[in-house]
């Protein structure tokens, strides 16, 4: 059965400086970014093709620089563009601002036709996910579940400086019953807190990282569109993806069972998170867990 990586990487990067920078900072040995990681991991646990939803101006860039390198698997570009709304709405001209995540996957709608993965370009989550999620989306006896998701320790996701934002999972029995997504996440004296108070450093996070059939994409546009209904105007309104799973599962629309993340995340939010990520990726390499060289 063909599987499919999708690639989330046309964020503008507001906390990195505004320019989408962090997709494509290097931290390997050899000038890899993250990304690269990302398809060495999901090469080994077994897909077959990558997209990269980027923006229409990156293409170039990203064919000379990022995905000239990559072997041995497929590789595609879809785009994310404000314009690209559901059938009778039009997009304000004064919106600038992408519509968030889940209008960026939606991008990849005409070329997923297969079981796949998504992700963030700038999250490192290491390959046990990657092996989790394959084996799952690619198995047809999966109980009730449609849907699979990597669930993170909160402790392991909170740089030591700054402030993020996180799905915030409750989980019951293996199954998501509740994602809140929850910003101002960050480091107190105490553990941890969030914009609706202290949060346990062991809750369950979600990444952005799930394993979905190509049947999320008629929901997705279907939501897509309840939230236009709501905020078209808006100009800095967001559709997320975790918010738009979390109304599905409401619905009684689809079950997510939630896999124990076993690797630790690293990810770039701020701009020293960089030198850290690098750092881990040298232990990395010099524990054997990874080549020198990727490709």
């Amino acid at each position: 059965m063909k599987t499919t990586l999708v690639i989330l990487a046309a964020g503008l990067g507001s906390r990195y400086g505004g320019g989408g920078q962090k997709q494509v900072e290097k931290v390997g040995l050899n000038d890899e970014i993250i990304a690269h990681f990302s398809v060495f991991d999901a090469k080994t646990a077994g897909f077959d093709k990558v997209v990269f939803i980027i923006k229409r101006e990156m293409e170039e860039y990203f064919a000379a620089n990022i995905t000239n390198c990559l072997t041995g698997i497929e590789i595609a570009f879809v785009y994310q563009e404000t314009g690209d709304l559901p059938q009778g709405y039009i997009c304000p001209p004064e919106r600038t601002k992408p519509w968030g995540t889940g209008h960026a996957l939606l991008a990849a709608r005409d070329v997923v036709k297969e079981p796949f993965m998504v992700i963030n370009a700038d999250d490192f989550y290491g390959k046990s996910a990657y092996k989790d999620v394959h084996d799952f989306i690619i198995n047809p006896t999966n109980g009730n579940y449609d849907f699979i998701m990597p669930g993170f320790i909160l402790a392991n996701t909170v740089p030591e400086q700054g402030e993020v934002t996180r799905g915030i999972c409750a989980v019951e029995n293996g199954r998501l019953a509740d994602i809140i997504e929850t910003a101002k996440i960050r480091r107190t004296a105490d553990g941890f807190a969030g914009e609706f108070g202290a949060l346990p450093s062991d809750s369950l996070a979600s990444m952005n990282a799930w394993g979905f059939k190509p049947s999320i994409f008629k929901e997705l546009m279907r939501e897509f569109a309840v939230f236009l209904d709501d905020g078209i105007n808006d100009l800095k309104s967001e559709f997320y993806l975790p918010a738009a799973v979390q109304t599905l599962i409401k619905q009684g629309t689809c079950d997510v069972h939630v896999t124990p993340a076993r690797d630790k995340w690293f990810g770039i939010t701020n701009p020293e998170d960089a030198d850290k990520v690098r750092a881990a990726i040298k232990d990395m390499v010099a524990d054997g867990r990874y080549p020198e060289r990727l490709f």
